[in-house]
């Protein structure tokens, strides 16, 4: 995302940067635990990036896909697929497959590398435009669907 962008002075695209740097965080440490071969690691790893994923695609979802459906109706169903292509191979964190699939830890690593592709989408592509189609309202609802879902302390 350009310097210039005006996002980061939207404070609902400045929260999800703000998540998106923290799950760059996070991807960093799972791949590490994963290069020492640490499945218990890469398994904590994961169920962090899970707890900040959960509710950053609801505000996603929820709030900033559907206006931007109406003019990227394509680009919008590729980025929720993405999530749920993410989300599918992180729940091996919590639902055995990390401890009976040898094949999960290097999924985890090529989902990670999807997560960041799917992260420059959303910050150089999918939150400019934001600014100029999203109306006063829709910024409204975005907030309102922030609060209900929180956001990071950090």
């Amino acid at each position: 995302m350009s310097d210039y962008c005006w996002c980061l002075a939207t404070p609902a695209i400045d929260d999800l940067i703000r998540e998106h740097d923290e799950l760059v965080e996070l991807s960093a440490l799972a791949r590490a635990a994963y290069r020492c071969g640490d499945i218990e690691a890469l398994v904590e790893s994961c169920t962090a990036i899970t707890s900040v994923l959960g509710p950053h695609t609801e505000v996603e979802e929820r709030g900033l896909f559907p206006p931007m459906a109406v003019e990227f109706p394509e680009k919008i169903a590729i980025l929720c697929g993405e999530h749920r292509r993410i989300e599918a191979v992180l729940a091996g964190a919590t639902d055995g497959t990390a401890g009976t699939d040898p094949a999960w830890p290097a999924r985890v690593i090529e989902t990670l590398t999807l997560l960041r592709r799917h992260i420059v989408k959303e910050q150089e592509g999918l939150f400019p435009a934001a600014l100029s189609v999203l109306s006063s309202d829709d910024w409204e609802l975005l907030a309102g669907i922030r609060d209900r879902c929180g956001m990071l302390t950090s």
